[in-house]
């Protein structure tokens, strides 16, 4: 089979691979769409150390090749949904609450880092019962491959940010995971969201997603921005949804006493994130700090696409660019160089 790898920190590339056999609980699943993430580039870039050869990406949706002999709930044929993080169901860490961190910090997270991703025309699925959902007939297979990361970490953002009902909140950031933040506040209940974005067809989606108003950081002060208007008393909820020192230090700022900063960003850069001391209330504001890494699993996959069927949000609306397999690598450069006002680019198998 045909696999887009990272041959080397900086170089990717295509090169045959052998189509994955299932073990006894695994699966392996024929790819129809995929997305690019920011991740990826992340990856190739070196954020998690050399890799020689890595199948790149973790967000995809495909039809069931083949089952080990104890799956039960899926058989070839099935069109199916993979989340981005498949935890070991088993591992404590799991059994405490937090599958994403299985076997590892970050161990739920195996596709492009401990094994091979999912740009390939087949792809493994570890324990298949627990971490595949089946798609509805009425959600298209465009639509079904964002519940795999982006509306995943998006609304763990909005779930992590304790948002009343009514509540403020502060989305710093309108990329993907920043836009279904958004949807996800929007659906939790919040009163007022403030989106941060300078991208002007950014700033448009946001509004399509539930942004009452928008702060550009290239015309405006954020902080005396958000402060105005909230009154001068901050957000209830702020969701960091870049990755960068500078949006996390303003998030702190920006949230009220009591307040929660969710932190959707992945820290690519840098030995240090830092909390602005006073603004943080020198560690006694009651200013809680939630992070986390995408919610994986079968039971999430299948809330999140009763989402889709229901007609609640539209993922679509984030794809700006769609691309054949055979030509992952020219929408990898767009997606890693930003090319094009792209949002997010859809691969066609």
């Amino acid at each position: 089979m045909k696999a887009f790898v990272m041959k080397e920190i900086g170089r990717v590339g295509f090169m045959d691979k052998p189509v994955p056999r299932p073990g006894p609980n695994d699966a392996v699943v024929r790819t129809t769409r995929a997305l690019i993430c920011t991740s990826d580039s992340h990856t190739v870039a070196g954020g998690i150390g050399p890799r020689e050869n890595l199948t790149l990406g973790h967000e995809a949706v495909g039809v069931v090749h083949d089952v080990g002999s104890e799956v039960k709930i899926f058989e070839p044929g099935d069109r199916v949904l993979v989340g981005a993080i498949t935890p070991d169901w088993g591992h404590p860490a799991s059994q405490a609450g937090h599958s994403s961190q299985s076997g590892a910090p970050l161990g739920g997270w195996k596709f492009s880092n401990s094994k091979d991703g999912v740009f390939a025309e087949y792809f493994h699925v570890n324990e298949a019962d627990a971490n595949m959902a089946k798609i509805p007939e009425n959600v298209p297979d465009d639509m079904a491959v964002y519940c795999a990361d982006m509306l995943s970490t998006g609304f763990m953002g909005a779930e992590n940010g304790n948002i009343p009902v009514g509540g403020t909140v502060a989305v710093l950031a309108q990329g993907p995971v920043g836009l279904m933040a958004t949807a996800g506040a929007k659906l939790r209940g919040a009163g007022l969201i403030i989106g941060v974005e300078s991208v002007p067809n950014r700033q448009v989606l946001a509004r399509t997603y539930g942004v009452d108003a928008i702060v550009d950081f290239t015309k405006e002060d954020v902080v005396d921005r958000i402060l105005d208007l909230t009154r001068g008393e901050g957000v209830d909820t702020a969701i960091e949804a870049l990755g960068a020192d500078i949006t996390f230090q303003t998030a702190v700022k920006i949230t009220k006493p009591g307040g929660t900063v969710s932190n959707t960003g992945y820290f690519g850069d840098g030995e240090f994130v830092h909390i602005p001391r006073l603004d943080w209330g020198v560690g006694m504001a009651d200013k809680t700090i939630a992070t986390g890494l995408c919610p994986g699993g079968r039971l999430r996959m299948e809330r999140l696409l009763r989402v889709l069927e229901t007609k609640r949000v539209d993922p679509t609306l984030m794809t700006t660019h769609t691309f054949r397999f055979d030509a992952v690598e020219q929408a990898f450069e767009v997606y890693d160089k930003k090319l094009d006002d792209v949002i997010k680019p859809l691969i066609v198998f």
